[in-house]
């Protein structure tokens, strides 16, 4: 996998003070989006065991306190991004449990294969659609265009749930 920006201290994506790790390769290239560069899947640097200890240590710093961990892109759920993606998630469940996770796609959840699945079944809130340009609305929370939906597990089976208020 690789990445092209990780903010350790972010306000803007999801609720709170998040890491975000914004991650390459996107198959959807919708028009108008504001992260074209992600797009091709070796585009920016490789992601490493370095970079992931780092986002560990800064999602554990005690000095400026993380609500969470943030992956968007680029696709977190891009084929080719699976593999490094849920280990990630699950080094942040296992040494961060106090911490929830967002992740943004331009897949819709009632799409996603058994392997992008195993991976949203590890996160918080998912933001799921492509971005449509026409359905834009900068008004919109966590989300840009009307067409995506801000999706929480909800109750001990862990179904999905869209938010309505959109407070996160």
């Amino acid at each position: 996998m690789h990445y092209h920006q990780y903010y350790p201290c972010d306000v803007v994506n999801g609720p709170g003070t998040r890491c975000t790790l914004f991650v390459s390769g996107c198959e959807h290239q919708c028009r108008g989006c504001y992260n074209q560069s992600t797009w091709p899947l070796h585009s920016g640097k490789p992601f490493s065991r370095e970079m992931e200890d780092r986002i560990i240590a800064d999602l554990q710093d005690q000095r400026i306190r993380r609500r969470g961990l943030s992956l968007s892109g680029g696709d977190p759920l891009h084929p080719a991004n699976l593999s490094a993606v849920k280990h990630l998630i699950a080094r942040v469940r296992r040494d961060c449990p106090d911490k929830d996770i967002w992740l943004w796609t331009g897949y819709v959840m009632e799409t996603l294969t058994r392997a992008q699945q195993e991976v949203t079944a590890l996160i918080d809130v998912l933001i799921d659609g492509p971005f449509v340009q026409h359905l834009s609305d900068p008004s919109l929370p966590w989300r840009g265009s009307r067409n995506q939906r801000v999706l929480r597990k909800a109750g001990s089976q862990g179904a999905w749930m869209e938010v309505v208020d959109n407070s996160g």
